[in-house]
């Protein structure tokens, strides 16, 4: 089902360059109760405060340098030096929780989960746990800012002492020759790499110091195993989570740039199917990126009516609005903004679907074979809550054995009741049942070779067919009159 709905292109694409947050498994995992998608609702409408989510933005970024830090700490040997990580890590923590709180406050909240959350976070910052976190780290960051030592470096030698108060040279060597400045000197700054680990002379060196100096280091020993759990269970599950919808908000609004629209479904216990302005998501970023212009279009199904026919020449837009309908419903049940100016739909249990699949030659079982043992599968499992997109299904064999399977399988899903979108060239699928709608893509009237991409609910007028088996042996007017003009 995801490939068919190019889902897999769709989640890839929204969640590009947010690898560490592994957001494809939330994209993936549809909620099974309305009001938990109206819950996921709110806190996008939330979201879309530009003030919220520049706090949210923040906090991530902060968020990242914990991260790195505390892999700084994973990933070193020495005992000092990764004690020195976890410390910057559980700093880079507090303000980040600290300022997360402070800015939250002055934000208008009205979702549930963003003010439970703000209120939790109110809870933990005023803590004892979290007050301890920061008066230890502060103590012992101004301890190790204290530290001072004498290193002589002779023969080969180093030498690791405490420091005793002796003339600053420097400062002598500068005023002896001030006398001679010309103007202000120009400086040479440069950064410390701090993602590159110690040697083994800096370790033995610090190895010195701490020996030295035992009262800070043994503080700094303490810091780490009193605090060693510092990441708030809730704290770092906001932080993964809430990236599903900053993730998703920008690729909306990278779309909407381009005239498109997004609206809140209306997802429930309802056997009705309305949308407006529905749109292929993964074909709109495509097309957009390239300067193309996408066709939006509308669809309705009202109780009894269960299976939409969608037929029409080929290569105008009939497999593209197919699957458009399929990531609708999954985009809608996993809680985000869908595609459309409107949306009424229900919440489905499964989508399932059958596009006609490649042959190959290591396959036991011809492709009809493999194409009805598909669809008994389906059968089997569907219910008249689930979602079944069929593309062309059964190509491989003759018209007339397409139509006798066509309509048997037709007939199992009026039995079973599952909301069906059928692409077919065959039009007699369309007039079997009153539950069966017929919807056409079309061309323009004045020139049919060129395809509008407009999918309207009309009866099928039977030459999709024959245009197809036209268009196949060059019979098209277009083609026969390139051949006479020659």
């Amino acid at each position: 089902m995801f490939a068919d709905l190019h889902l897999s292109d769709i989640i890839a694409s929204v969640t590009a360059g947010r690898d560490e947050y592994d957001l494809a498994p939330l994209f993936a995992a549809p909620l099974r109760d309305p009001t938990a998608i109206a819950y996921r609702h709110e806190v996008f409408r939330d979201l879309e405060n530009q003030r919220a989510i520049a706090v949210v933005r923040q906090f991530a970024d902060r968020m990242q340098g914990v991260r790195r830090q505390l892999a700084g700490a994973a990933n070193v040997h020495y005992q000092h030096e990764r004690e020195r990580w976890f410390l910057d890590a559980a700093d880079t923590y507090a303000e980040a929780v600290g300022e997360l709180a402070s800015s939250l406050a002055d934000v208008d909240l009205h979702s549930r989960g963003l003010t439970r959350f703000r209120d939790h976070l109110a809870g933990y910052v005023a803590s004892p746990a979290f007050a301890a976190l920061i008066a230890d780290t502060e103590r012992v960051k101004t301890e190790l800012a204290g530290v001072r030592y004498r290193l002589r470096v002779e023969a080969g030698k180093v030498t690791v002492t405490r420091y005793e108060p002796e003339p600053d040279y420097g400062a002598e060597v500068l005023a002896h020759f001030e006398k001679f400045r010309q103007g202000a000197g120009k400086t040479y700054p440069f950064d410390v790499d701090r993602s590159s680990a110690m040697n083994h002379v800096e370790a033995a060196i610090l190895d010195g110091v701490a020996r030295q100096q035992p009262d800070v280091f043994a503080s700094l020993d303490g810091f780490c195993a009193s605090h060693r759990d510092f990441l708030d269970p809730t704290i770092a599950r906001f932080d993964r989570e809430i990236q599903l919808y900053v993730a998703y908000l920008e690729h909306v609004a990278r779309i909407r740039q381009a005239g498109l629209s997004f609206c809140y479904p209306d997802v429930g216990r309802t056997r009705t199917l309305e949308c407006r302005g529905l749109f292929d998501l993964a074909l709109a970023r495509s097309l957009i990126g390239d300067g193309g212009r996408v066709v939006p279009n509308d669809l309705e199904l009202h109780d009894p009516e269960r299976v939409v026919v969608v037929s029409g020449p080929n290569q105008g837009g009939k497999t593209t609005f197919a699957r458009a309908i399929g990531q609708l419903h999954h985009l809608a049940r996993i809680g985000v903004p869908v595609p459309g100016t409107e949306a009424r739909l229900p919440l489905v249990d499964h989508i399932y679907t059958h596009f006609a699949r490649e042959e190959h030659v290591e396959d036991l079982s011809s492709k009809l074979e493999d194409d009805l043992r598909r669809i008994h599968a389906i059968l089997d499992q569907a219910t008249s809550e689930s979602l079944l997109i069929m593309n062309e299904s059964f190509s491989s064999t003759t018209v007339d054995d397409q139509l006798f399977i066509g309509r048997r399988v037709m007939r199992q899903v009026l039995d079973r009741g599952p909301v069906c979108v059928v692409v077919t060239f065959l039009d007699e699928l369309a007039s079997l049942d009153p539950a069966i709608v017929s919807m056409v893509s079309t061309a323009d009237p004045e020139a049919p070779a060129r395809r509008t991409f407009e999918i309207v609910r009309r009866p099928a007028d039977g030459l999709a067919y024959a245009l197809a088996i036209a268009e196949k042996h060059h019979l098209t007017y277009p083609s026969l009159k390139a051949r006479l003009d020659r």
